[in-house]
C-alpha cells in the first residue's frame, strides 16, 4: 500500500520543513543552535518475512540532532555582554532550578544581580572583600555599585639619587628643622591617604651627616619624615658605599609614624621604603615614588576576563575581582532537552554538568562586551528548505499515484 509509505513521507517531510523553519527563523537569536531532523526507515515487524522480501512501510523521524559548532562572535557596547568561545554553557537559576544556555546578554536587576532576558540569575564563583575566589560552589552572581572602601598608606616607595657632593649642614642632626632649608639638604613629599580615605601629604627630609669636606668615608644621611604641618620623626640613618648602593639598612626599610587625627585614631607606622635610592655625583632628586594607599571610589565600568572574573574599576584607578563566571560542560551535549528561551537542561543522556572555570581543560573561554551569533547558514538552510518541499512534493505524489492505481481497480 503506497498510501503508509507516502503519509510517513509527508511526515517526515513536513518535520524537516518545521526544523528548517525554526533554523531560519532564529537565524539572528543571539547563541541559537541549529538542528538538523533525521530519519530512519521502517519496516513491517513479521519474523516469517524473508529477509530478502521485505518491504519498507515508510519513515521515522528518528531524532532532531542540534548543531553545537560555535557561532561568530560580535563585539557590543555593553560591558556585561559576555560570548563562549568554545565549549560549555553559562549555568543559569530560577530560584534554584538549573538550566543551561550559550546567550550571554545580561544586565543587572533592581538588587545588583546579574540577569539574563527572562530574569534567570548567572551562576559563578563569589568573591570576598579582597577579590579571592571562593571555588567551592556556584551562586548567583552579583555586581555591586556600592563605594570602594578606601585603604590606609602602610608603605611609601622612594628611588631617589642623593648628591655625594652635597656639604653637611652645619650643626648636623641637632640642629634639623622642617621650617630651615639650610638644615637638611633635600626634601621631597607624596599624598597619602588615613583609614577613611583622607588625604594626608606626607614630607620626607634627607640630611647628610657625613663624611664632612675634605673627608673620606662611606656617605651617611640622616632620614626625617612625617605628616605636613606636624613634626617629622626621625626615622633614621641611611649608609652607602663607595659605588653609591644602600648598604645599611639592609633592607632598605625605615619607618615614621603619623600623627593622631579625627579620621586615625590610632597612630600608623608607616614603611619607608628606599630600595633602589643611590648617592650618586649628581643633582638631588626623585627617580621614582609611591604608595600603597588609596581614597574610596566610585564603580565607573566591567570588565570580564577570558577567565571569566568580573571585574569593577573605580573612580580612584583601583580595580577589584567581583566574582566569576562559570561554565558547565557535558559529554553528549545533544543529550540535553531544549526548553525554550535558549535555555537547555540536564537529562540523564547529557550527563552531569561538569563545572569549572573558563579555560580550564575541555573548557571555553569568555569574551566580554562581545555575543556569539546564531550558528545558522542561511545559504545552506535555504537550499535544505528547496529540498524538503520537493520531497514533501514527491511523497503527495506517491498518494496521488496510489489513488490512480485503486480507482483503475473500481472501474474493472
Amino acid at each position: 500500500m503506497g498510501y503508509q509509505q507516502g503519509l510517513s513521507g509527508l511526515a517526515g517531510a513536513s518535520s524537516a520543513l518545521d526544523v528548517i523553519g525554526n533554523n531560519i527563523a532564529n537565524a539572528n537569536t543571539v547563541g541559537f543552535k541549529g538542528a538538523t531532523a533525521q530519519f530512519a526507515d521502517m519496516y513491517a515487524n513479521s519474523v516469517a518475512t524473508a529477509t530478502n522480501n521485505q518491504i519498507g512501510i515508510g519513515t521515522t523521524m528518528s531524532s532532531v540532532q542540534q548543531n553545537f559548532s560555535q557561532g561568530t562572535i560580535t563585539t557590543t557596547d555593553s560591558a556585561l555582554d559576555v560570548a563562549i568561545n568554545g565549549n560549555g554553557f553559562f549555568q543559569m537559576s530560577n530560584n534554584g532550578a538549573l538550566t543551561y544556555s550559550r546567550d550571554g546578554t545580561f544586565q543587572r536587576n533592581a538588587s545588583g544581580y546579574l540577569v539574563n532576558a527572562q530574569g534567570l540569575n548567572l551562576m559563578g564563583y563569589a568573591a570576598n572583600a579582597n577579590g579571592v575566589i571562593n571555588t567551592a560552589t556556584t551562586v548567583p552572581l552579583q555586581a555591586p555599585t556600592t563605594n570602594l572602601a578606601p585603604s590606609a598608606t602602610s608603605t611609601i616607595s622612594a628611588q631617589l639619587n642623593l648628591n655625594s657632593q652635597d656639604t653637611v649642614p652645619t650643626g648636623g642632626v641637632a640642629a634639623f628643622s622642617a621650617t630651615n632649608a639650610s638644615t637638611y639638604n633635600y626634601s621631597t613629599s607624596i599624598q597619602t591617604y588615613d583609614s577613611l580615605g583622607g588625604a594626608q601629604q606626607v614630607n620626607m627630609y634627607f640630611l647628610k651627616t657625613g663624611p664632612a669636606a675634605g673627608a673620606t668615608g662611606p656617605g651617611t644621611w640622616e632620614v626625617f619624615a612625617g605628616a605636613a604641618g606636624q613634626t617629622p620623626t626621625d626615622a633614621g640613618p641611611i649608609t652607602f658605599d663607595s659605588s653609591g648602593n644602600i648598604t645599611s639598612p639592609s633592607p632598605a626599610t625605615l619607618s615614621f609614624t603619623m600623627p593622631n587625627t579625627a579620621n586615625t585614631p590610632t597612630t600608623p607606622t608607616v614603611t619607608l621604603d628606599l630600595t633602589g635610592t643611590t648617592q650618586y655625583g649628581g643633582q638631588d632628586g626623585v627617580n621614582n615614588l609611591s604608595q600603597n594607599g588609596y581614597a574610596s571610589g566610585t564603580l565607573t565600568n566591567y570588565t570580564i576576563g577570558t577567565d571569566g572574573k568580573i571585574t569593577g574599576n573605580y573612580s580612584n584607578g583601583q580595580t577589584s575581582v567581583l566574582g566569576q563566571i562559570v561554565l558547565a560542560n557535558f559529554n553528549n551535549p545533544n543529550g540535553l532537552v531544549n526548553l525554550g528561551g535558549n535555555q537547555y537542561a540536564e537529562t540523564a543522556d547529557s550527563g552531569v554538568p561538569q563545572i569549572s572555570a573558563p579555560g580550564s581543560t575541555n573548557h571555553g573561554t569568555l569574551q566580554g562586551s562581545a555575543l556569539e551569533n546564531s550558528n545558522v547558514d542561511l545559504t545552506s538552510q535555504l537550499v535544505d528548505l528547496i529540498t524538503a518541499q520537493r520531497n514533501y512534493q514527491a511523497n503527495a505524489q506517491t498518494i496521488k499515484t496510489q489513488q490512480a492505481v485503486d480507482q483503475t481497480i473500481v472501474n474493472l
